[in-house]
């Protein structure tokens, strides 16, 4: 895992600065930069735009009493594709575009569950709840939790009227 993480880090800056050299020497360097000072600056919009929709839909879940485990997911691919987009580079900013942009996040959410459920159903990471048991079954899809049995255990909290 350490080396492919190494050689990510090595090959990544590498083609980026390749990217970057040729597409200067085709444009130019004042263009290039320009190219890259507008696409961060634009990134950064977009990023924040996208940040705050998808706050606000964690906040509707939440609200109706449902676990938002989507828009989790939605807001960390959001914050990792404004990073992308702020970082100087062409292919670092055309993978934080296509974060950005809801149809390919989705399939990117759809992916990440899907390795979440074979990683649970495998037994290699396990599911802890609030109280510290073990949770079985599938991390996204479960009961919701207003139909799962209290098991005799009392609720607490206060009431406010407005």
């Amino acid at each position: 895992m350490a080396a492919r993480l190494a050689l990510l880090f090595i090959t990544i800056p590498i083609a980026e600065l390749a990217l970057l050299v040729w597409l200067g020497s085709l444009l130019g360097f004042w263009p290039t930069m320009a190219l890259v000072v507008v696409t961060g600056v634009a990134g950064a919009m977009l990023a924040r735009a996208a940040g705050v929709k998808v706050v606000q839909q964690i906040r509707a879940e939440i609200a109706a009493g449902r676990m938002p485990v989507d828009h989790m997911i939605d807001g960390l691919l959001v914050l990792i594709g404004g990073v992308l987009l702020l970082t100087p580079g062409i292919l670092s900013d055309l993978t934080g575009i296509a974060l950005l942009i809801p149809g390919t996040r989705s399939l990117i959410t759809r992916f990440v569950q899907g390795r979440m459920q074979k990683l649970v159903a495998s037994r290699r990471i396990q599911m802890v709840g609030f109280d510290g048991r073990r949770v079985d079954g599938h991390p996204f899809g479960g009961r919701p939790p207003e139909s799962r049995p209290s098991e005799g255990r009392p609720f607490e909290g206060r009431h406010i009227d407005v």
